[in-house]
C-alpha cells in the first residue's frame, strides 16, 4: 500500500510540473532577474495596452479618445493604411457616421495610426516573372 501511494504522489508531482511547463512556454511575458526582484519583459519588441491590444505611445491616449469611443480597438488592428489611407477613413467616418471633426487632434491620430499601423512590407509573393519562353503542349 506504501509503494502505490508514492506512485501515485509521484504522478501527481509530475503531473503539476508539466502542466507548469506547458503554461510557462505559452504566456507572452517572462521574468528574468531573481525571484525576489525580477524584471518583467514582454517577448514582442512593441509594448501593448492591456485594455485595447493596441501598441503603446504618446499617442494612444488621443486615439482612445477619438476612435475607441465609437468602435473597438481590434478594427485598428486589423487593418492597415499609410497616411492618406488613414485620413480617408477618418473622412468617410465624418461623412457617413457623425464622427466629429478632431481639429488639432487629428495630427496626433494620423500620427500614431501611421507609426504603427501602416501597411507593412511582405515576402510572400515572388517577384513576377520576366522573359518566359512559352511552348506548346502536345497532346499524347
Amino acid at each position: 500500500m506504501h509503494l502505490i501511494k508514492n506512485k501515485n504522489l509521484s504522478l501527481l508531482l509530475t503531473l503539476f510540473l508539466f502542466i507548469g511547463l506547458v503554461s510557462t512556454a505559452f504566456r507572452s511575458e517572462t521574468r528574468v532577474g531573481n525571484s525576489a526582484g525580477g524584471v518583467s519583459m514582454s517577448l514582442d519588441t512593441a509594448k501593448t495596452d492591456k485594455e485595447t491590444g493596441l501598441v503603446t505611445d504618446q499617442n494612444l491616449y488621443m486615439v482612445k479618445a477619438q476612435c475607441i469611443s465609437c468602435h473597438s480597438s481590434k478594427l485598428i488592428i486589423a487593418n492597415r493604411f499609410t497616411r492618406d489611407g488613414w485620413k480617408q477613413k477618418i473622412r468617410w467616418m465624418q461623412a457617413n457616421h457623425n464622427l466629429w471633426d478632431l481639429g488639432e487632434t487629428e495630427k496626433q491620430v494620423l500620427d500614431y495610426l501611421e507609426k504603427h499601423y501602416a501597411p507593412t512590407a511582405t515576402a510572400a509573393r515572388r517577384k513576377p516573372l520576366n522573359d518566359i519562353k512559352w511552348y506548346k503542349l502536345e497532346e499524347q
